[in-house]
């Protein structure tokens, strides 16, 4: 049976896929054709993800979670479908029948933004920062996954999709110190989090900030989902890709 394999960092990311509760790096069951790993924040543990999925035969990946705009355009809960995804000087591509298939069923109810998805090893914590990686590379939005997962899709020559809402926009971002009471899962050291608090390192205006951002990430997410199914409307680029050789062609453009 043909399958895809999605891949999230964050635990507040794949509840908005199956309600369960995921350890880390461990493989479930999100569908009928439908893997679901999380990885936690990282490329190093994206790929571990990407990998694991496809030891379990999985036939497509996805990248599925939030991101940083770099688009003065973007806003908290605007979802980002990217064609390609800029790392090190390297594009990889994502599939572009697929991408634009979804596109298609999502535009209708949400705010749905192409072009380049930037790779990030470290969050964005300034508006200085988002808007250089932007010119780099000329790209939209950033995150810290999605070019691992598409590294091992081009590897294994299987479709890839990014599937990304928008959590904070270029004006306003985590603080730097706020990362060190967040744990790898997205989960939260509240000890950690009542001390900067208090040492008023991190604002409670802040955390009000990053909590609607986040809602409106997930309520992007959760319509995507609920609009596209667990197997984010792949059927069709699944069977293409098995009549063409079992997976070993891509189907991505140029």
């Amino acid at each position: 049976m043909n399958v895809i394999g999605v891949v999230s960092a964050l635990k507040s990311e794949a509840t908005c896929i199956v309600n369960l509760r995921i350890p880390v790096c461990q493989v479930v069951n999100a569908g009928e054709r439908t893997r679901l790993c999380l990885s936690s924040m990282g490329s190093n543990a994206a790929r571990g993800a990407a990998l694991k999925l496809r030891e379990f035969g999985v036939n497509a990946l996805v990248s599925f979670g939030v991101a940083a705009a770099l688009d003065d355009k973007l806003i908290p809960g605007d979802l980002v479908l990217p064609e390609s995804i800029a790392v090190d000087g390297e594009s990889l591509p994502v599939n572009l029948e697929w991408r634009n298939r979804l596109e298609h069923l999502l535009s209708a109810h949400l705010t749905v933004t192409g072009g380049i998805l930037a790779s990030s090893e470290a969050p964005l914590t300034s508006r200085q920062e988002k808007l250089a990686l932007g010119e780099t590379v000329g790209a939209c939005a950033a995150d810290m996954e999605s070019a691992a997962v598409a590294k091992v899709a081009a590897d294994a020559g299987i479709p890839f999709v990014a599937i990304r809402a928008i959590v904070d926009p270029v004006d306003f971002s985590p603080p730097e110190a706020l990362l060190s009471a967040v744990y790898p899962d997205g989960g939260v050291d509240f000890l950690r989090l009542i001390t900067l608090l208090i040492g008023r390192s991190v604002s409670i205006k802040t955390l009000f900030h990053l909590a609607l951002g986040m809602h409106a990430a997930r309520a992007t997410l959760t319509k995507v989902v609920q609009t596209a199914g667990a197997a984010f409307a792949s059927e069709s680029i699944l069977e293409s890709c098995h009549a063409e050789g079992n997976g070993e062609s891509t189907g991505n453009s140029d």
